[in-house]
């Protein structure tokens, strides 16, 4: 028997699918004005603009204060803790399924990432942290995990009465909103990615804001070697001390690139809720089925879809008979939970004297094993991940609807 023909497999991708003429164009005007470092130029008297604007319109579209473009999400992280001021000694709950760069990103300044464990919206559960905070916890952060906010008035409140620093990692949600504002404006700083599977992609790239001013110059001075220049100064007067910091600066080129990108981020979204509002309706209560819980429906990009079955067991050959009908899906999704990578298991850093887990006397300690996190571990094996993406249509829309019935069916029944 001939198998059935199915529709040809979209193209994936959000940022980098929307490439276009507005980003060629201001990536031309840089190289044509030959200026490509945003400090300085061909005319002292006026450097560049291109990372300034971005960061003006960044600040605009999320509705804060204070905006720094820096070299990658990664690097956002890693500035936004130097901000502040968390270093040895200090303790930081993050979700155990989470991005390398989350976990990484507090060794390197020193800390300890304690692993917390996420509830079914793949977010912190703000019960997390009043078991795992001690006197030495001094931030909570907060990954808004694939275009879905977390709770962020109950985590913020969790974490504020015991005098946590809030840090929310936004990097694969730009355009997310809770409550009705957008993310990053719920923390004392926040991060972004224009790496490039985001949202808005410049290949690599990250931004860092906050409405607090002290935080503003600490995270500009750790990203350009302790240097405050003139353009930062313009915006809020130096208040505080020089310290020695790293080399995060964003080029004029990848600015370009993240502006455009970020002037089509509504765009995306609108077109991902749409996709997803002509899926979701049809899938809804299914048997031994259910969705991923979004704190905020209305703020949700829509850019991937949860199936979350009842059986670990119906993973494996749901994934595989949508992905015969070519239908993009996924049991993971580049995340694995962080107990699980070689940089956890080995306990190490670069030099032996900088690990933060060198005084266990056993490693794997508890809190950085499998069995220590069972709500994860139960999750994480039940999912299915259905991405949608600027080049999917209605058609493709409504083929992953009816592949889902269909499958079901057969695996499920």
């Amino acid at each position: 028997m001939k198998a059935p023909a199915f529709r040809p497999r979209p193209a994936p991708g959000l940022g980098f699918q929307a490439i276009g003429a507005e980003e060629e164009a201001l990536v031309l005007d840089v190289l044509r004005r030959k200026e490509p470092f945003r400090y300085y130029g061909a005319d002292p008297a006026h450097p560049p603009g291109m990372t300034a604007q971005l960061e003006q319109e960044f600040r605009a579209y999320i509705g804060t204060d204070y905006a720094l473009a820096v070299t990658s999400g990664s690097a956002a992280l890693e500035v936004a803790m130097a901000a502040c001021g968390i270093g040895p000694g200090d303790e930081v709950i993050v979700t155990a399924w989470s991005w390398i760069a989350c976990f990484t990103s507090i060794v390197r300044v020193g800390a300890r990432p304690v692993l917390a464990e996420i509830d079914e919206s793949f977010n912190l559960d703000p019960k997390e942290i009043a078991r795992l905070a001690t006197p030495r916890t001094r931030a909570v952060m907060v990954i808004h995990y694939q275009g879905v906010p977390a709770a962020m008035e109950p985590i913020e409140l969790e974490a504020h009465r015991r005098g946590l620093y809030v840090i929310e990692d936004c990097a694969q949600s730009l355009g997310s909103r809770y409550r009705g504002r957008q993310i990053g404006t719920w923390s004392d700083i926040a991060t972004y990615s224009f790496q490039y599977n985001k949202v808005a992609t410049s290949g690599e790239g990250g931004m860092v804001v906050t409405r607090d001013q002290r935080l503003y110059e600490r995270a500009v001075r750790m990203s350009d070697l302790g240097s405050y220049r003139p353009v930062h100064a313009a915006q809020v007067p130096s208040r505080e001390p020089a310290f020695v910091g790293g080399q995060f600066r964003m080029s004029e080129l990848s600015a370009a690139v993240a502006l455009a990108q970020l002037r089509k981020v509504d765009k995306i979204r609108d077109h991902c809720r749409a996709l997803q509002a002509r899926i979701v309706p049809r899938i809804q209560g299914l048997k031994g089925l259910r969705l991923r819980p979004v704190a905020d429906p209305t703020g949700d990009f829509g850019f991937e879809i949860y199936l979350l079955l009842d059986r670990h067991e119906h993973v494996a050959p749901f994934r595989e008979k949508l992905d015969a009908r070519n239908v993009n899906c996924g049991a993971r999704t580049g995340t694995y939970p962080q107990y699980n990578r070689d940089y956890v298991k080995t306990g190490l850093a670069h030099a032996p004297g900088l690990s933060p887990f060198r005084d266990f006397k056993d490693w794997p300690a508890p809190g950085y094993r499998p069995e220590d996190f069972p709500r994860t571990e139960d999750i994480t094996k039940r999912f299915l991940a259905l991405p949608l993406g600027w080049r999917y249509t209605a058609e493709d829309a409504d083929h992953i609807a009816d592949s889902v019935i269909a499958v079901h069916r057969e695996v499920i029944g």
